[in-house]
């Protein structure tokens, strides 16, 4: 699956702003308080919906204040989230729209509408309508239906009208785009690599996916050392071309049950354990094990993945990342680093700025000074540091 664009109205800091033709790859700068981190929160905000309802989400995004500290500060009207995205590459263009409002002091779906377009013309197909908690869900399966008369609509009523309609279709085969929608947003990933987290002895366990902070790290070396070698064997082999002196690295469980990882210096005879290795060797080892992941999340969300690591290790990393994305799994990244951004395409890096008191996105391939930089051969990071990237001061 691909996201295409998204719409933000009222979220926070995005009183109105839009990006739309998303790479694989989205690299975003911008100055801090720009509103990077809450670019990744739509996910986290949809993702709590869709697993408890909007009043929850609402409450976790807002600090405890709900609907008013979401909405941006001095609007009116209700909070807008639209995503757009495809499937599979020459699947249709399905469209996901989301109002929410208040009412009687408690957030409400105001409008959630699911919707395909099958082709340049003619008006979408809406596959799920509804309003306040009623609405209308088509019922037969839309892969086998050529004509949208034929599209077989039932009525409904939720329970409350702060829980999302998607939710429901979303555990069903036959509908392929909610289902799609609803495996991104239930299993889509934002990392925030913590060193500490993953140096200390853990509790024996099982992981096969390495958690927000890492501090399963251990757990998840395990996984792959025994369910999948060979993958385990690319990852050592790649630490070793950019760490000078690993040979290896493995996981060991101890007679009390503690889990321990584990580096192996070929200058020495016995490893060493994590808490004695530098944080860049963890946080490169790390980095490997997500991007190496047997079943890639169809969105992950990287925080400044820079921090800790040498600057000449970023070219490799953001061609990791890169490698990632055309496996099958979307990356979102934010950066503060004009050394990582100096790998960067043109086509892939977005910067944030505030205009107003609130967040504008623009996009690097559109400005014709940077681009025409570009192509004289320079690089974007170092045009970020020398200003050409307004108000996204890297410094």
């Amino acid at each position: 699956m691909k996201i295409e664009s998204i719409r933000l109205k009222n979220f926070k800091a995005f009183r109105n702003a839009e990006i739309s033709e998303l790479p694989k790859m989205c690299v975003f700068v911008g100055a801090n308080g720009t509103g990077k981190t809450t670019l990744f929160n739509v996910f986290s905000f949809l993702k709590d919906s869709l697993t408890d309802n909007v009043h929850v989400a609402l409450t976790k995004q807002g600090g405890g204040r709900g609907f008013q500290e979401v909405r941006s500060r001095g609007a009116d009207g209700p909070i807008e989230i639209e995503l757009k995205f495809r499937e599979k590459g020459d699947s249709p263009l399905v469209t996901y729209s989301l109002s929410i409002n208040e009412e009687n002091g408690r957030p409400i779906v105001e409008r959630e509408v699911l919707q395909y377009r099958r082709g340049s013309k003619g008006q979408p197909w809406k596959f799920l309508d509804f309003s306040r908690g009623k609405g209308r869900a088509v019922t037969n399966e839309p892969d086998k239906v050529t004509d949208g008369s034929a599209l077989q609509r039932e009525e409904h009523e939720l329970k409350s009208p702060d829980i999302l309609a998607l939710k429901g279709l979303a555990q069903f085969e036959k509908f392929p785009a909610s289902k799609a929608l609803g495996d991104l947003l239930e299993n889509w990933h934002v990392s925030d690599f913590h060193i500490q987290q993953a140096r200390p002895e853990r509790e024996s366990g099982y992981a096969e996916h390495l958690s927000r902070e890492g501090e399963n790290l251990a757990h998840v070396t395990e996984y792959l050392y025994r369910r999948h070698p060979d993958i385990f064997k690319t990852i050592i082999e790649k630490l070793k071309q950019r760490v000078p002196g690993i040979t290896g690295v493995d996981s060991k469980v101890t007679e009390e049950g503690r889990v321990l990882l584990r580096f192996q210096d070929g200058a020495f005879q016995d490893p060493f354990l994590a808490r004695h290795v530098s944080d860049g060797t963890i946080k490169m080892f790390a980095y490997l094990v997500l991007l190496h992941d047997p079943k890639p999340h169809p969105l992950l969300c990287v925080e400044e993945p820079e921090n800790q690591l040498y600057p000449r290790l970023l070219a490799e990393l953001a061609e990791e990342f890169r490698d990632y994305a055309r496996k099958g799994g979307q990356v979102f990244i934010s950066t503060h680093s004009p050394d990582f951004l100096n790998a960067c395409e043109l086509e892939e890096v977005f910067w944030l700025q505030k205009a107003d008191g609130y967040t504008i996105i623009k996009r690097a391939s559109e400005d014709q000074q940077i681009k025409a930089y570009m192509e004289d051969g320079d690089k974007l990071g170092h045009l970020w540091r020398q200003g050409f990237f307004g108000g996204a001061d890297p410094l």
